[in-house]
């Protein structure tokens, strides 16, 4: 047998069980994490993923390559006035790939994710749609209208969408992303129509700050738009924050085409981390012309994932020494930093150790004392920056920041250091 005939039935045998697999189940626990099948996750969003067949610049098999970041959503959608055949057959292909490679698809349907009063053709469009894909194992969550507050799009149409969604399929819950635009009064009213808050925020930009109306323009304004958007939905919901690959901002004509650095990536996505995000979304790996030549063949930004994105999601990727702090919700240790006023942190305590999640706003280089940890702590690693360790005494501990700048330190709670307790 070829190496091409076995691939060929690897292939199809591969259809099968997918085809046979139990749909994925989505929920979200009192601690405002996500449950897949039964397990606490982070998961990471991806709007555009590759295309359905997609390839690597090696050849590899590109959602299998994001795959490798545990639970994986992405977008898998038709544009508005695009839902016919062809956009049902898409559909279709994207939820079977989905299921083979073991991502989960957002299904976000433009011509059907807002009906309006007394649209029964939609509605049962709509319904026909859930009854056929509720139970196919590469769903993951429904996507509500897109940016429905900035879209003018009512509250009581996206509440259509939701309750018409969780009467027919429990199992999955509805996400809304907004625009970073309204105000906390506007947006509120949205907050019956999701399961799921989210909100895109893109700093990187010329002039800086292009996408915000917010006084603040530096890459801080993404904690402070993960806070307001925590708070709108009254710490009741996740949120997953939308962040930057590229945009519209950066991408039209007479624009100057600007990426974020690893070092501006590393810190956004620390950043919402550190201020309530349950799970983040990087948009416009797709954008048609943020794409080089090599990549708009591939039909996605792989460079920009080589250089930038991929060695932010291997810090944070499962089997990783960071992912079970990002599984468990802030500690209650009394931990308060001294020597600054602009470095936002987050404590988290699993069975084997405490982990602390620091970043600095933008300003000075500052040397900060963080107080409160548990005494019995003399060391710990500055992760992702080995060698490097710092050292405690009496529950605290000293380190540098610079602008912008992320340290995440991790403190083994050994046998030995239990006794101390």
């Amino acid at each position: 047998m070829t190496n091409r005939i076995r691939r060929a039935v690897f292939g199809i045998l591969f259809v099968l069980a997918a085809s046979a697999a139990a749909a994925a189940n989505v929920s979200i626990d009192g601690q405002r994490f996500l449950v897949v099948n039964g397990k606490r996750v982070f998961p990471f969003f991806f709007m555009l993923a590759p295309p359905a067949d997609g390839r690597t610049p090696s050849g590899e098999d590109a959602w299998r390559e994001l795959k490798q970041y545990g639970t994986v959503f992405h977008h898998c959608n038709v544009l508005p006035g695009k839902w016919d055949a062809a956009g049902e057959a898409r559909i279709d292909k994207m939820l079977a790939r989905s299921a083979e490679t073991g991502l989960l698809c957002a299904v976000a349907i433009r011509d059907l994710d807002a009906p309006k009063p007394g649209d029964t053709a939609t509605e049962s469009e709509l319904r026909r749609i859930i009854s056929k894909y509720k139970d196919n194992p590469g769903l993951g969550i429904w996507k509500g209208s897109d940016e429905p507050e900035w879209g003018k799009v009512l509250p009581e149409r996206c509440q259509r969408f939701y309750d018409i969604v969780h009467q027919m399929d429990r199992n999955h819950p509805v996400w809304l992303i907004q625009a970073p635009r309204g105000t906390a009064e506007s947006l509120e009213r949205y907050d019956r129509a999701c399961d799921i808050a989210g909100l895109d925020i893109y700093p990187v930009s010329y002039p800086p700050g292009r996408h915000t109306l917010m006084p603040n323009k530096s890459l801080s304004m993404v904690g402070d738009y993960t806070r307001w958007i925590r708070e709108i939905h009254h710490n009741s919901k996740p949120v997953v924050m939308c962040l930057q690959i590229c945009w519209s901002g950066v991408a039209k004509p007479g624009r100057t085409l600007r990426f974020p650095t690893f070092p501006e990536q590393r810190y956004m996505s620390y950043e919402a981390i550190i201020n309530g995000a349950r799970g983040l979304l990087y948009f416009g790996g797709g954008y048609e012309e943020c794409l080089n030549e090599r990549d708009r063949a591939l039909g996605w930004n792989w460079t920009y994932y080589d250089r930038v994105l991929k060695p932010v999601l291997d810090e944070l990727k499962p089997g990783g020494p960071l992912y079970p702090a990002l599984v468990v919700p802030d500690a209650r240790l009394p931990v308060a930093v001294e020597g600054a006023k602009d470095v936002e942190f987050t404590v988290r305590e699993t069975a084997n150790a405490v982990f602390l999640l620091a970043a600095k706003r933008e300003g000075s280089t500052v040397k900060v004392q963080f107080r409160g940890l548990p005494r019995w702590i003399r060391e710990g690693q500055v992760l992702f920056e080995e060698p490097r360790k710092v050292a405690a005494s009496g529950g605290a501990f000293s380190d540098w920041f610079g602008p912008n700048e992320v340290h995440v330190y991790r403190f083994a709670n050994s046998s030995a250091s239990r006794a101390e307790k």
